[in-house]
């Protein structure tokens, strides 16, 4: 077996050294192990060959002469060496060597399809790597673009107008992305040139929470709007505080009329688990109001279609703008459902668990909205504590010494501690 420097030279001369019949192999000068296979039929291959740990002769193929250039084997070959200089083995760890895949390609034949399997926003992901970061980086090998190329295209989406929290989900879906990549080995544990790239202050992020005189003069308006089922809808997630598709695309069959439940299904649920909504009195006496077709499973739906309806953005749009809440979501009825719970005093882990969070972190965003409540709670404490040494200090024997010389709290005492707890 010959020994030779693989080189661009010296595979232009390979044409006219076919062997006679087989193939005969060039081993690399520099790099022990890297060989090319040149074999009668004019055809040659870059291998390399080692040893495992089992002292067994391997040869892992790198790639045809006609598909991959010297330099781009050779790198390959070098790795290989490492791997095995390190314990590891390159056939066992093939995947690790194949080419880095361009952005495109990994979003159409890896990410989507992981994607449309466990993520019920795919869509909103599909839209986003279309409309803004395909165009810019589908073309590119994964490994070649840099941080500097994300900080560049995050400040160029945010010149063009849109919104900080649009531009910041941008990144925060690359990054998602490149994280994929690395989990399947496709990149090197640091490979996400998204990391470090510091998001846009999102001043429009808010929760708005509608008072009692709003959801009165909204209730007013959907009393004559002549759009009865969204506004059927409207009052169920405002009764509810239920997500809209939760509400959109249930079904007779879930409800449960005796248990007073509405059960979302884990297929539905953005848990992944079934998701169990208490219906109160109003959220009965509307459910059993509304019409029903047998044929038809969907407690709403288009008269069209006899499908659950796609989107109620536009008649939501009119009827909110009509009562003066023109900024106010669809999502910030169930801000205002939980908003309603706690000034009524109900704990927040009784909202969490109306709300289905999983993370109680999430409900802690509504522990402000009743400073009365909470201080109503922290005097309990104080009230409890203080009225129970009064009341040790009235049984005592009237002086601070007491039995046994430890002596029983004083009332002016008793009135410190309390106020500190209070406090």
């Amino acid at each position: 077996m010959p020994a030779q420097a693989l080189t661009t030279e010296f595979l232009a001369t390979l044409p006219g050294r076919e062997p006679a019949s087989g193939a005969v192999s060039y081993f690399d000068t520099e790099i022990k192990g890297f060989l090319l296979e040149h074999r009668a039929s004019g055809g040659a291959t870059f291998y390399f060959r080692y040893r495992d740990a089992a002292g067994k002769v391997r040869l892992n193929r790198i790639g045809r002469a006609d598909e991959i250039s010297v330099s781009d084997a050779r790198a390959k070959a070098h790795k290989m060496k490492q791997m095995v200089t390190e314990g590891g083995d390159p056939k066992v760890e093939s995947h690790r060597f194949k080419d880095v895949p361009t952005f495109g390609d990994f979003v159409a034949e890896r990410y989507l399809p992981y994607a449309k399997t466990r993520k019920r926003s795919w869509e909103t992901d599909e839209t986003m790597l279309r409309n803004h970061l395909l165009p810019v980086f589908a073309d590119f090998r994964m490994n070649r673009i840099t941080r500097s190329d994300v900080v560049a295209f995050h400040h160029a989406v945010f010149e063009k107008g849109y919104a900080a929290g649009t531009c910041n989900r941008m990144i925060v879906l690359m990054k998602f992305i490149y994280n994929c990549a690395i989990r399947w080995d496709i990149l090197p544990p640091k490979g996400n040139p998204c990391d470090g790239v510091e998001p846009f202050e999102d001043h429009g992020a808010r929760e708005r929470y509608l008072t009692t005189e709003e959801v009165q003069r909204l209730f007013d308006e959907l009393d004559t709007n002549r759009n009865v089922q969204v506004g059927q809808v409207i009052r169920l997630l405002l009764y509810t505080g239920a997500r809209k598709r939760e509400v959109l695309d249930a079904r007779w069959d879930e409800i449960d009329f005796n248990r007073r439940m509405l059960t979302v299904p884990a297929a539905r649920s953005k848990s992944k688990k079934p998701r169990h909504i208490p219906l109160s009195d109003a959220a009965i006496e509307l459910l059993q109001a509304l019409p029903r077709q047998e044929d038809i499973p969907w407690v709403f739906f288009n008269p069209k279609t006899k499908k659950p309806p796609v989107s109620i953005f536009y008649a939501w749009d009119s009827i909110r703008k009509k009562v003066g809440l023109g900024e106010v979501r669809l999502h910030d009825l169930r801000h205002s459902y939980a908003s309603f719970l706690v000034n009524a005093g109900r704990s927040l882990y009784e909202v969490q668990k109306l709300l289905g969070h999983h993370d109680p972190k999430v409900t802690m965003r509504y522990a402000h909205l009743s400073p009365q409540a909470m201080l109503e709670a922290v005097n309990v404490v104080g009230n409890v504590v203080g009225r129970r040494a009064v009341v040790a200090a009235v049984s005592g024997d009237g002086s601070e010494s007491g039995c046994g010389g430890h002596g029983v709290i004083s009332a002016t005492r008793t009135k410190h501690l309390g106020r500190y707890l209070a406090d």
